[in-house]
């Protein structure tokens, strides 16, 4: 199948533009999970382009470059960790994606969404595994997690270096279980994620 099938069905159904939105960042113990939605030129050729998932950092990074420049209209959005432990991660995902499309300087007609139970306000499609299978969406993955990435190994390392975030990117690895074991959560933990630890460290 190729990646621009999707896309292809929804314009000779009528629909001048599409968008494709993915999120990043809902498994890590800590940060804020990032959304975006991304328009791009109709059958745009964009060499390597796939799931973000799938692509070495180095090309997503380059890739990024690509999208943001050739893109019709791009957006990038987030839902902060304190946001997460209000409304759970399920809800704070579709909040993100929400604004994601509404940061969009063009209106789509609808929006392709990577996933099977989201509710969004946009008249959309959800596409199981469409990171893989729709341009707009892989592009949307690759926007997030860089994004993602950028901000967690940068600003949020810098501010505390103590947990290594640049090098797990938040996730529930060893090293990180270690250091939480040792420091403690920051502000930048979601505490909604860490109730087994919790109460493991208080049994």
């Amino acid at each position: 199948m190729e990646l621009w099938d999707y896309e292809r069905q929804a314009w000779n159904s009528g629909a001048e533009t599409v968008c494709g939105v993915d999120e990043a960042g809902a498994g890590p113990l800590m940060g804020p999970v990032y959304a975006a939605a991304g328009i791009l030129p109709r059958e745009l050729d964009i060499p390597g382009l796939n799931d973000s998932k799938k692509l070495a950092e180095k090309k997503r990074e380059a890739l990024y470059e690509v999208i943001t420049t050739q893109a019709v209209s791009w957006s990038v959005t987030r839902v902060e960790a304190w946001e997460i432990d209000e409304m759970d991660i399920l809800n704070a995902r579709m909040l993100a994606m929400q604004r994601a499309i509404e940061g969009l300087s063009v209106r789509p007609d609808t929006a392709f969404i990577d996933g099977s139970r989201y509710a969004i306000e946009t008249p959309h499609q959800l596409i199981v595994g469409g990171d893989g299978k729709s341009a707009s969406i892989a592009a949307a993955s690759i926007l997030a997690k860089v994004s993602r990435d950028r901000y967690v190994s940068g600003e949020l390392d810098a501010k505390y270096p103590q947990y290594q975030f640049a090098k797990h990117k938040g996730y529930g690895t060893k090293l990180h279980y270690e250091l939480l074991d040792q420091y403690g959560p920051c502000p930048e933990h979601r505490r909604s994620f860490l109730k087994k630890w919790e109460a493991k460290r208080h049994g």
